[in-house]
């Protein structure tokens, strides 16, 4: 009873106010719609074999060498691809005020299907209802990943938008923001859909579901901006905090009490003038797969006796990116420039390894850009030079002896805008 009494003191003292001013402001707006979206084709040609998503549409790094039984490397081939899968449409809806707040919601989805067998297919990107006070947002739906900073990332043509340097995810969450003058301060809650941990049956969301918590990411920055001079700057950091249930049963069939949990780091910057734009990131953190970056965990230890329980151990990584591009006109050019090194873990590397990229040390990236705008359409071109450096894994997950093999992609694309 004490419980339930006290359950409605805290929804009373949240949602009270905002009753309060829905009764004594009743407002009847007219609902609103509008429809935006692009269609864009991409010419794609990389210059080695690479680890990719969507027919190689969404570039990750270079394959590492395969040597035949001649000492040829069989991953040294050439690839071209031409695909219109990036293509989307979104809606967005506004309406009638709610408990006070101003509403909207957006649905954007595109045909690049949720597998490489689904290509083109449609699949929904995001849908989110948003309920908006004075200085405080509450967003229900399916959105970019908190980590995802959509004032402060990557511009590049690529539709991997900078991954696996930059961390890109959408996912299913629960976000509340408020402003105190400049700063704002985000607090997120988050599931997984389409970008998901791997673990001992594959990628899947199951061991995020099963560890019954969500995603839970705190943010804070500051926002300045100059109407006159057209000059703004964005600066943030945020941490966050995964945990996972990887199984239910140990091997021998008794019931597991497993999980691992890990955090992560971010800080960002952005600044900009009317003539061109600054940004920059670092994340560092463990067990970033879900983020479409190096990482994810591994077995620590397996306990002796007949349950055969194990102990398992994050494996860190370390993620740097930044680009300078120019702002407004017709042309317009840019250059980005990324850094990705693998950490190992605090704990030796035992058994099975849950990870992307466990055999790679570093990774670099420089990728020059270059559009021209007439009306609605735009023409894009971009150099994008990726290099892994392939070598062993000690029992620290920390690589050894790597050797640099590197990918050349050349992209072109056509954009209408609408």
């Amino acid at each position: 009873m004490k419980k339930e009494t006290l359950l409605l003191v805290v929804l009373a003292a949240l949602f009270g106010p905002c009753l309060a001013r829905a009764q004594a402001n009743p407002k009847t707006e007219s609902f609103g719609f509008s429809l935006s979206g692009y269609i864009k084709t991409d010419l794609i040609y990389d210059s080695r074999q690479t680890v990719n998503i969507r027919e190689g549409h969404f570039l990750l790094f270079p394959k590492g060498e395969s040597l035949d039984p001649a000492g040829r490397d069989i991953n040294a081939k050439s690839n071209f691809d031409l695909l219109s899968s990036q293509t989307r449409l979104g809606g967005t809806f506004t309406g009638p005020q709610a408990l006070g707040a101003k509403t909207s919601g957006l649905i954007e989805a595109e045909f690049f299907g949720l597998s490489d067998q689904d290509v083109n297919g449609f699949r929904l990107r995001h849908a989110f209802v948003k309920l908006n006070w004075d200085k405080t947002e509450l967003l229900v739906g399916q959105f970019w990943h908190a980590m995802f900073i959509t004032d402060c990332f990557p511009d590049v043509i690529s539709f991997n938008t900078g991954a696996p340097f930059q961390p890109f995810s959408r996912n299913p969450q629960v976000r509340l923001t408020h402003q105190f003058e400049k700063f704002s301060f985000i607090a997120t809650a988050m599931a997984q859909r389409d970008f998901v941990s791997s673990g001992p049956e594959g990628p899947s969301s199951v061991y995020l579901r099963n560890a019954a918590l969500p995603e839970l990411n705190l943010k804070c920055q500051y926002g300045w901006k100059n109407e006159r001079s057209g000059r703004e700057l964005l600066f943030g950091i945020g941490v966050d905090y995964l945990n996972l249930v990887p199984r239910l049963a140990t091997n021998t069939g008794y019931k597991a009490d497993e999980s691992i949990a890990n955090g992560a780091a971010m800080a960002f910057a952005k600044y900009s003038t009317p003539d061109w734009t600054f940004k920059c990131e670092g994340v560092y953190g463990q067990n970033l797969y879900h983020l479409t970056m190096l990482g994810g965990y591994a077995v620590h230890d397996m306990m002796e006796g007949e349950r055969e329980d194990v102990d398992y151990t994050g494996l860190r990584n370390l993620s740097l990116w930044a680009e300078a591009h120019t702002n407004g006109g017709k042309f317009q050019a840019g250059l980005f420039a990324g850094y990705s090194k693998n950490l190992g873990s605090n704990e030796t590397v035992d058994g099975e390894v849950y990870a992307r990229g466990f055999t790679i040390d570093r990774l670099y990236r420089i990728a020059p850009r270059a559009f021209f705008n007439s009306g609605k359409l735009r023409l894009a071109a971009e150099i994008e030079w990726t290099a892994a450096a392939y070598g062993a894994p000690n029992n620290m997950g920390v690589v050894k002896d790597a050797r640099l093999v590197a990918n050349l992609r050349l992209l072109g694309a056509v954009y209408y805008f609408f």
